[in-house]
């Protein structure tokens, strides 16, 4: 089942890691996949969490593009209908730079930023590079690989296709939770039960936080926390 606006709206409310605990209560087999493994660029760390179902593609920088002008156009405006298809907002693209290393182009900049954003896209998660800046669209998050200054060569190889991000195996349509600390893949069954597991994450670590605060904390006292938080259910 699709996840309701109403509830992607409750999920941006709670950070990243809230929802990697929240789903190692409801998919425990996933605990250790679905979701980025190494460091990102944020553009601002500052932005909420975003959430959305994701628009995948490929690109590269580093050579010209082995299509004819014509038809490396045709691809493109191709992409940004795909990007723009109904259903599925709001969108977040995942774009995997197939260079090596990657980052040599940035695909992201002020042009790409706003014009993704006026689409109905939240963000971007790339392996690849970012620059602009001081200038992209307002309110418009992307997780980088690298910052760098030229667009160099870059152009798209492929969009819709299954792709990997910082250890992240991403597919069209797939719901992603991102922000400042990585993303990860929320499962659709897995999504509607992922309000009362974050509640119940909550509630079992209230006691060892309380103790933990409070004049005279020991390892006593946190054993009895543990207890306690045991016994939550």
């Amino acid at each position: 089942m699709v996840p309701t606006p109403d509830l992607l709206a409750r999920l941006a409310e709670v950070d990243t890691p809230t929802i990697c605990n929240a789903l190692e209560l409801v998919v425990p087999e996933r605990r250790a996949t679905g979701f980025t493994t190494r460091t990102f660029v944020v553009a601002d760390p500052a932005l909420r969490p975003i959430v959305g179902f994701a628009r995948t593609a490929t690109v590269r920088a580093r050579t010209p593009s082995s299509r004819a002008a014509v038809e490396a156009k045709a691809l493109r405006l191709d992409y940004y209908r795909y990007v723009a298809a109904a259903p599925g907002a709001p969108t977040i693209v995942v774009i995997q730079d197939l260079d090596d290393p990657p980052g040599f182009g940035a695909f992201w900049g002020e042009v790409n930023t706003t014009v993704h954003k006026a689409l109905g896209c939240l963000g971007c998660i790339t392996n690849g590079s970012i620059r602009d800046l001081d200038l992209l669209a307002p309110g418009f998050q992307l997780l980088a690989g690298s910052v760098g200054p030229s667009h160099a060569w870059v152009h798209l190889e492929a969009f819709g296709v299954d792709v990997e991000v910082h250890g992240a195996r991403v597919c069209h349509g797939d719901l992603v939770h991102a922000d400042r600390h990585g993303a990860v893949v929320i499962p659709f069954e897995a999504a509607a039960r992922l309000p009362e597991a974050i509640a119940l994450c909550g509630r079992r670590e209230a006691p060892i936080l309380a103790a933990a605060r409070a004049p005279g904390f020991s390892v006593e006292k946190l054993a009895a926390a543990w207890a306690e938080a045991e016994d939550i259910h």
